[in-house]
């Protein structure tokens, strides 16, 4: 297995720092990492990879992640009455594909969540679509499968 290194810095750079954001609920700055066309995705079957055409438990193009963001900076939904706070831990970054178009990239998620004096964790799988630009990257695709998806979630206050 041949690694480059100062890729792989560089996409571990900016997953943490996606990761520092919402941790910080800097949303407005997390709408623009990404390119126009992106989609956010949290699927509901973890092995399902025809995500436009199955149920998700998100799938939201760039309309739909800034109604999202809305929603938890206005308090204008159910999930975002008393936002907790959350804490990622991001790891097993791994460059799966790179081009100078673009880079796909796989890690893990610990996300634990603390709300009405409640920790609840959130295990999963993140796959990205990264394009490559002179400032760093943008997402184009954000895949993430919690490894519970298909259990019980009780109201979810945050982007994953």
């Amino acid at each position: 297995m041949k690694s480059n290194t100062e890729l792989l810095a560089k996409v571990t750079e900016f997953i943490g720092y996606e990761a520092d954001l919402l941790d910080h609920k800097g949303y407005q700055e997390w709408l623009s990492l990404w390119t126009d066309s992106g989609l956010y995705i949290v699927p509901t079957d973890l092995n399902e990879t025809d995500y436009l055409n199955t149920l998700n438990l998100a799938l939201d193009d760039a309309d739909m992640r800034r109604m999202r963001v809305a929603r938890l900076i206005n308090g204008e939904s159910v999930s975002a009455d008393s936002v907790g706070y959350t804490v990622r831990m991001m790891s097993r970054i791994r460059v799966l594909e790179a081009s100078d178009d673009v880079v796909v990239a796989r890690c893990a998620m610990t996300l634990n969540e603390l709300r009405h004096g409640k920790l609840v964790t959130y295990p999963a799988n993140i796959e990205y679509r990264l394009v490559p630009t002179d400032e760093g990257f943008l997402v184009d695709r954000k895949v993430v499968k919690l490894l519970h998806a298909d259990g019980f979630l009780r109201t979810v206050s945050f982007i994953f």
